[in-house]
């Protein structure tokens, strides 16, 4: 599917399959085209090219949608309502909602049943949101940004609630700019930039796909950190806490080459790039890719 606003090509001829089951993680910077992706999969538009199909048919149908549940990046709450109120008016839009009692516990929000949504904290806000878009059972569940404006124990509290839905065997589809919240969710990471996408796999295969490694040491003698700058396929160089870090193309050379050049170090660790670190690695690739075709 194409999806052009004006001259604008927000997504760029994009085969996606969502199967039954799978938790996946969308990463891509702004304007990437990932909200745009996701309204189309849930008929709030239409491609310009190309064709969406939901459960079969035709996501702008009503009937298709019942088993669809979304939560945008904004979502408006009738502020006089209480929280218990707002979940059973939405469930009962559904044929065999979850419990109201079962919902609010999964997402901790039993404290704050009798409560008026205007009265909550915008992270309050957000999980009633998120809890909002599984009240129906929905086999497909759409998450753009969904932990937007939480504190750490909050956001682990929906990590728990999502990783427990998706257990039920749903298709959860999880955007966000937190890299580390992909890392800890998604078992399939799709990479979008530039309305293309760059990257659909395994979350271990995407973080091998950076093709860099992390050395990190402690040098005994902290002047000998010039003489790594100058090591074999050294991407970059840190240090913090005493400890120095080497992002190389290379691992195996790096630590060959600190032995020939009798470095002294101890406390050796070599591990595979973070999800970040594919990510950026990935969307500067495409970046310079698209330069040099302009």
């Amino acid at each position: 599917m194409t999806r052009t606003f004006d001259a604008v090509t927000a997504l760029d001829d994009v085969t996606l399959t969502l199967e039954e089951g799978q938790l996946i993680g969308m990463l891509g910077p702004n304007g990437a085209g990932k909200s745009t992706l996701l309204s189309l999969v849930s008929g709030l538009r239409r491609p310009s090219r190309g064709t969406v199909r939901l459960f079969g048919g035709d996501p702008r149908d009503a009937a298709n949608r019942i088993l669809l549940g979304t939560t945008p990046q904004e979502t408006g709450l009738p502020s006089t309502l209480k929280v218990r109120e707002v979940v059973d008016f939405v469930g009962g839009h559904y044929p065999a909602p979850m419990a109201t009692g079962e919902l609010m516990e999964m997402f901790g929000l039993t404290d704050l049943a009798s409560r008026q949504t205007g009265g909550l904290s915008g992270g309050q806000r957000r999980r009633l949101a998120v809890a909002l878009a599984i009240v129906g059972r929905p086999r497909l569940v759409l998450l753009d940004e969904p932990t937007t404006g939480l504190d750490v124990d909050a956001r682990r509290i929906l990590w728990d609630a999502v990783r427990g839905y998706h257990a039920s065997g749903a298709c959860v589809v999880v955007t966000s700019h937190y890299l580390e919240e992909i890392e800890a969710l998604a078992e399939r990471v799709v990479v979008i930039d530039g309305g293309r996408v760059l990257a659909d796999d395994d979350l271990p295969a995407i973080l091998a796909r950076v093709g860099a490694r992390h050395v990190r040491l402690t040098l005994e003698h902290p002047a000998d950190v010039d003489r790594l700058r100058d090591l074999p396929s050294v991407v970059d160089l840190s240090q913090q806490d005493g400890r120095t870090s080497v992002l190389t193309a290379d691992s195996d050379a790096v630590v060959r080459e600190l032995v020939r050049r009798d470095v002294a170090f101890s406390g050796l660790e070599v591990r595979g790039a973070s999800l970040e670190e594919a990510f950026l690695a990935m969307t500067e690739r495409e970046s310079a890719t698209q330069g040099a075709t302009r």
